[in-house]
């Protein structure tokens, strides 16, 4: 299977396994990422799914992009219908209800590196080298890159990135915001070390904080502080609200229930 889908722990586990191809995103794996993520929303939806985690197999690349001899020969109707695709599944996986993270082990390149970029969190082995080299092709990035990545780096980065596509190491993309953490071991006993610092909050609060986080990239201060006020007084009426202010009280750990 080019796309594999686990579970531990309440943490699903999506893993891109084409390693002879550093996990290349052809339309096939594509279509089964797609797929994948449809069983995701299936768990979230039943209450079995509490975090999600991105990798892939191989130790050499997290993923390394497009599978570009696909991308010869189409029309420019077909190229744009195949990169809103890209767009509107890794948009699906930005929205997801549960946080997401992105465990890059080697090469995150074009369309991988703006897979990464669709996850809530970003952690990087010291072996990670990132990058959206589309402008080397001729091509700009069209996943989500020119998108994504100013709104985390800065427009300066940004532009650095994709009109030169040359590659960042994780110190590097640590230290301009594109990944969260640079992590040692094993990337997936890392990535599920990561959730488990969330994963016990709770998942609509959560939901709240994300989203007062990400409307201040779009809005003016004092229309982001409205949604803030919003977002903090239904975060309030939560049962986990009255749990966590009563535990502090009480001097005790929360139990949160997402309700």
């Amino acid at each position: 299977m080019p796309v594999e889908l686990g579970r531990r722990g309440g943490v699903d586990i999506l893993t891109l396994n084409r390693p002879s191809a550093l996990n290349a995103l052809s339309f096939a794996v594509l279509r089964a990422i797609e797929a994948r993520v449809t069983e995701v929303e299936q768990g979230i939806g039943q209450g079995e799914v509490r975090a999600l985690l991105v990798t892939g197999a191989g130790g050499r690349a997290f993923c390394a992009g497009a599978d570009v001899k696909e991308l010869m020969g189409r029309t420019p109707l077909e190229h744009r219908r195949g990169l809103r695709f890209g767009q509107t599944l890794f948009e699906r996986i930005a929205h997801l209800p549960v946080p997401s993270i992105a465990v890059i082990d080697g090469f995150a390149l074009g369309g991988g590196l703006e897979l990464a970029l669709a996850c809530t969190f970003r952690l990087a082995a010291a072996s990670a080298r990132m990058g959206l080299p589309e402008i080397k092709l001729g091509l700009v990035p069209g996943y989500g890159g020119t998108q994504r990545l100013p709104r985390l780096v800065g427009e300066a980065n940004a532009l650095d990135l994709v009109m030169t596509g040359r590659m960042v190491k994780a110190e590097e993309g640590l230290s301009m915001g594109l990944v969260n953490r640079i992590v040692e071991g094993d990337p997936i006993e890392a990535g599920l070390a990561f959730a488990a610092e969330i994963t016990g909050y709770s998942l609509p609060v959560l939901r709240h904080a994300r989203d007062a986080v990400r409307r201040a990239l779009d809005l003016p201060v004092h229309e982001g502080l409205e949604v803030e006020a919003d977002l903090g007084a239904l975060s309030y009426q939560t049962g986990d609200a009255a749990e966590g202010m009563n535990a502090f009280v009480e001097k005790r750990a929360p139990v949160f229930r997402d309700a």
